[in-house]
């Protein structure tokens, strides 16, 4: 009797814990990067669209990780020195899946193509990594 009461109260300590726990690493995983209130427009869309996966230094990120996902960093300067602004506006507004790239989703519905084009003038204005 006394090791049911005690495993009574043993759920209802850990349920509800194990149950926050879940709860904030869902979170933690799928809720999106959080934007300052002084991001410039551009800052905005590369921080809502794009941080979740290549970080907000361009670097990668570990949501990238988790996922088994390699971006690869944006501030590598010889890698986006290879990469053509036309490759690259290809690239953000059809995605990855037509070039063997099918982590790199399609932004082309969400984005217009200023947008795009803003994005990848921040992209290489982004300082390199050191």
């Amino acid at each position: 009797m006394l090791r049911r009461v005690k495993a009574k109260w043993l759920l209802v300590i850990a349920g509800p814990t194990l149950l926050l726990l879940a709860g904030s690493v869902l979170a933690v995983i799928f809720l999106p990067f959080p934007v300052p209130r002084t991001a410039t427009p551009v800052q905005r869309l590369y921080l809502s669209r794009c941080a979740t996966c290549h970080g907000s230094t361009g670097e990668g990120s570990w949501r990238a990780t988790i996922f088994l996902m390699r971006p690869g960093s944006l501030r590598d300067p010889a890698r986006m020195a290879g990469l053509s602004d036309e490759y690259l506006f290809n690239l953000i507004k059809n995605g990855g899946a037509t070039i063997g790239k099918p982590g790199m989703p399609a932004f082309g519905y969400h984005l217009t193509d200023s947008e795009i084009r803003d994005l990848i003038a921040y992209l290489r204005a982004m300082p390199a990594s050191k």
